[in-house]
């Protein structure tokens, strides 16, 4: 299957109508068909892994296409160049989700990235850094806690970012670290209290927040 036949059946199985819930949620519909995502995923299962292809979804520019391509490519075969790449095109927080939970969290270069993206001035580009960060929490069970530690202290650092992406995908990270097992949980409460003594209203709320669910596990 080449792009041209893959675009034709995203064009196939499109809503219109699916757009303006896209809207509701600050999704920037500008190249979307209206696919919805379960309609993404049941395609990408019958694509085998195509790395080419995957290049070639993104490069469509189409908004189900590039979540697509996250889902058919290979980590392996992923390289920082083409993260690079990736993340300067990411034009919605659903794109940026999607991309890092699928594709960039299961790739040798996660860790870097997540740190590098971080201090970033662009808005989805630093909210990448902190999906990265909660992403690879979530899905890489054989991670050690020590891969963690140095997501900590950059969570504290940049909790004074208002921006709502970049605030809600920061206190994603610290919940999602913090959820792993009792001695991070530990951590990351203590990094809660401590954001919360700062005087923006950004870290109050993700200090709030993160205490709520991390204090109230066993």
């Amino acid at each position: 299957m080449n792009v041209d036949e893959v675009i034709e059946l995203l064009k196939q199985i499109a809503d219109a109508s699916r757009l303006e819930g896209m809207r509701r949620y600050a999704i920037d519909t500008s190249k979307a068909l209206g696919v919805s995502m379960p309609q993404i995923r049941k395609l990408s299962k019958g694509i085998k892994k195509n790395h080419q292809l995957a290049l070639e979804l993104w490069d469509s520019g189409i908004h189900e296409c590039l979540i697509l391509a996250s889902l058919v490519d290979d980590p392996k075969l992923v390289t920082p160049k083409q993260m690079d790449k990736w993340v300067a095109d990411f034009h919605s927080w659903d794109v940026c989700d999607q991309i890092c939970g699928n594709l960039f969290d299961r790739t040798d270069f996660a860790i870097d990235k997540a740190i590098e993206y971080s201090t970033s001035k662009e808005e989805y580009i630093k909210r990448a850094g902190f999906v990265l960060m909660a992403e690879f929490a979530v899905h890489d069970k054989k991670a050690d806690d020590a891969a963690f530690m140095p997501f900590f202290p950059i969570i504290e650092r940049e909790a004074w970012d208002d921006r709502n992406f970049v605030k809600k995908a920061v206190n994603w990270a610290l919940r999602q670290i913090g959820k792993r097992n009792a001695g991070l949980r530990q951590i990351a409460i203590a990094v809660s209290k401590r954001i919360a003594q700062q005087e923006t209203k950004s870290a109050k709320w993700i200090a709030r927040d993160a205490l709520a669910e991390l204090e109230k596990r066993p």
